[in-house]
């Protein structure tokens, strides 16, 4: 396994100038993905007095249906690839179609936002901006009194919140350098991108917010900050997420072949469906609850809004996620539908270990038994949010207040029509 120092050593690998030319592959826009609001755009005639020169997005032409042919081609020859790159060549010279957009090996020009082909994606980068906050905003005064209070909190409080601000502050720093090292560059749509750089930026604030807590709070930095080397519960979960951004960041790994597509698909899963959809939920919960108690209740009011902002990015990653499949349907197979599965169960599991260890005993109207009933509720849902079957058939929300603190029930993607209701710092409540 790559050790930490490894990891560290060099994080942001140069790469090389290449003269490799990726094999193009463009998707046909499916019914399933299109909105209004696009086929209003696709159905747009260009005029221009050069329009011999203008690539029609129509799929039904030479060029795209050659291209489209040869996705579908298992062992295309030689001479299929050069015709296929000629094509492709010929197709975009003109303006970008929305045809041509596709979410990852797309040759379409990414320095053009419009026209949108998933129009989703900038309104979600539209509900991020208009979702700005920051920790300073948050009062800590009654937080700063009641942990230096000898009897205000429990030491199972204690440790609850140490442990999730040591596994939060390192997970956030491992999302955000997938993001900026690993995702973005083999994401070839450029309002996705759009949204990518919001949540980069989104993920600094919360690592802002977690270092903010712990001075304020006075705590030991090295503690907090080392959990993720010498807590191994928290060790864990992040050296789960680290082994699949390793091959991605890679400054020789690319996307175009089914293989290298598969890798990629299966780092999407792992940060949105598990890392971020998953591993948050244990110590989000914890956190929230303690704030319903007014106990700590800046540090909850920090955490409700990275929820916020972290559930924005789980339903952006699914998503991407569903999109790359119904752009690519022959990715999607049994395999990797078994190991996409795999994945969140194996998730799951090290997130009910990490409940056990910061739960030993009944804590803030919770328990580990409650807690991995919740889990479990919460794999079922990001399993069937991909179109799998659920791990847990049966598991129920043994915290009914959650669903108006993390709302899962409004988590809707853009597939399942989205619901996303979100407001300015300042005006969240905790109410029973």
């Amino acid at each position: 396994m790559l050790s930490w120092e490894d990891y560290y050593k060099d994080e942001a690998p140069v790469k090389k100038e290449e003269t490799k030319n990726p094999e193009p592959r463009v998707a046909e826009v499916t019914e399933a993905e299109t909105i209004p609001q696009e086929s209003q755009v696709q159905q747009e005639q260009v005029q221009s007095s050069d329009t011999d020169t203008l690539v029609t997005e129509d799929m039904s032409s030479e060029a795209m249906q050659d291209i489209e042919n040869y996705t579908t081609m298992k062992e295309p020859t030689e001479a299929e690839l050069e015709k296929v790159r000629e094509r492709m060549a010929s197709a975009l010279e003109g303006r970008v179609q929305v045809g041509q957009k596709a979410m990852i090996n797309s040759k379409a020009d990414l320095n053009q936002l419009v026209p949108f082909k998933y129009k989703w994606a900038w309104e979600k980068y539209l509900d991020g901006t208009a979702n700005h906050w920051m920790p300073q905003e948050i009062n800590m005064t009654a937080d700063i009194a009641l942990w230096k209070s000898e009897d205000g909190l429990t030491e199972d409080e204690r440790t609850i919140i140490k442990r999730s601000l040591g596994f939060f502050s390192t997970a956030d720093s491992l999302v955000a350098n997938n993001v900026v090292l690993a995702v973005y560059k083999h994401i070839t749509n450029p309002e996705c991108r759009q949204y990518l750089l919001r949540q980069a930026f989104e993920e600094a604030i919360h690592t802002h917010a977690y270092q903010y807590c712990v001075e304020s709070l006075g705590m030991d930095e090295g503690e907090i900050f080392n959990m993720y080397r010498e807590v191994p519960c928290v060790e864990a979960k992040a050296a789960w997420g680290l082994k699949y951004t390793q091959a991605l960041e890679d400054p020789n790994f690319e996307t175009g072949t089914p293989e290298k597509d598969k890798l990629f698909l299966s780092n999407l899963i792992a940060f949105y469906c598990v890392l971020e959809g998953m591993f948050f939920y244990c110590g989000f919960s914890q956190i929230l609850s303690m704030g319903r108690r007014n106990k700590m209740t800046g540090v909850s009011e920090q955490f409700q809004y990275i929820m916020r902002d972290e559930s924005m990015h789980v339903n952006f990653g699914i998503d991407v996620i569903n999109s790359i499949i119904n752009e690519n349907p022959g990715l999607w197979d049994e395999e990797m539908k078994k190991r996409a599965s795999d994945m969140i169960v194996e998730g799951t599991e090290l997130e009910i270990n990490y409940a056990r260890d910061t739960m030993p005993r009944g804590v803030l109207g919770m328990n580990a038994k409650t807690m991995e009933e919740y889990l479990k509720y919460v794999c079922n849902r990001r399993l069937t949010q991909i179109n799998l079957p659920e791990a847990y058939p049966g598991a129920e929300n043994p915290f009914p207040w959650m669903s108006e603190i993390m709302d899962l029930r409004k988590e809707k993607n853009f597939f399942e029509t989205r619901v996303i209701e979100y407001q300015v710092g300042g005006s969240l409540k905790f109410d029973d």
